[in-house]
């Protein structure tokens, strides 16, 4: 049996380990009967209630790949967010709705779109291919897109989100509203978390020119909870700091309610955060009012000031 692998990226959050079930379906509905959904990291509070709501099991865990495996990437399709051994894989597929960091040495099928979730992808691929979307397969796109457009008020929605929300939740039928917040809600619960569990949960390696970082985004109904731990975060990033001989640690603790942001700045290249966004960090740290996305609000205005 050669299996298809079908995974998102490391520190997986919703999107990724939704987009990994949903396109192991797809494929299974086309004929690929071997492609198997995976993880290659714990999951988030959030995504176990929409595992648990739908009585899903998560996908295996899955640490690296053997030469020549058959994968699939969705959410993701940079190297270092990925698998380990990727560059001895076969990549079959790509979909994804983050830049392209990809580089092979032969062709394969690829389906990136500017929008502000891989699930909206994905359900136009159900679309364009004529297979039915179940409830719990809507419901898995839709939590997804509510997740990574944070109930669709983030600057990364869409037209095209909008529409697939529109659409799936009337197959999922779920008032979008009321599941999504309660959704978004349960990710923020960090009490179980050990703090590396937290500075790990949604961190990525995202480097702003020569200026070497890790940017990591947790949401929260309440800044003031998170920062009763500031002290022992800031004792994980300076860890993490030095461990991984980074210029930058920039954490964001997101208002899901109010969408504006802490941040946390540590490294030697803390005052880009200065820079870019003409702030004074005190104590470590600066409220960047409206900044909710990492993709769009912080990436590229980091990026243009390094």
């Amino acid at each position: 049996m050669v299996k298809t692998y079908v995974f998102g990226h490391k520190s997986p959050d919703s999107d990724s380990i939704t987009s990994s079930l949903v396109m192991a379906n797809l494929e299974k509905e086309l004929g690929n009967e071997h492609a198997q959904a995976y993880r290659l990291g714990n999951l988030n509070k959030e995504t176990e209630f929409i595992l648990n709501y739908l009585g899903i099991d998560a996908p295996e865990l899955l640490e690296s790949v053997e030469d020549g495996a058959d994968v699939i990437l969705v959410d993701h399709n940079s190297p270092a967010e990925s698998v380990e051994n990727l560059e001895n894989a076969n990549i079959l597929k790509v979909v994804d709705h983050h830049k392209l960091a990809l580089n092979t040495s032969y062709p394969l099928s690829l389906r990136f779109e500017p929008v502000g979730c891989t699930e909206t992808i994905l359900c136009k691929l159900y679309e364009e291919n004529n297979v039915g979307i179940s409830k719990e397969i809507a419901t898995l796109m839709l939590s997804a897109i509510v997740s990574d457009t944070l109930l669709l008020k983030s600057p990364t929605t869409t037209e095209d989100d909008e529409m697939a929300v529109e659409k799936l939740a009337k197959i999922a039928e779920i008032d979008v509203e009321e599941y999504g917040l309660e959704m978004l809600k349960a990710g923020t619960d960090l009490s179980s978390f050990s703090i590396d569990e937290i500075l790990a949960l949604d961190a990525k390696q995202i480097d702003f020119k020569d200026v070497k970082s890790i940017v990591n985004q947790i949401n929260t109904a309440s800044i003031p909870d998170v920062l009763e731990m500031k002290d022992d975060l800031e004792k994980g990033m300076n860890k993490i700091i030095e461990d991984e001989n980074l210029d930058l640690f920039m954490l964001l603790i997101t208002d899901i309610v109010n969408s504006n942001s802490q941040v946390i700045a540590l490294g030697k290249h803390a005052d880009l955060v200065e820079k870019a966004y003409g702030v004074n960090l005190e104590d470590n740290m600066v409220l960047l009012e409206d900044v909710v996305s990492r993709k769009k609000q912080v990436v590229p205005i980091m990026t243009e000031s390094a």
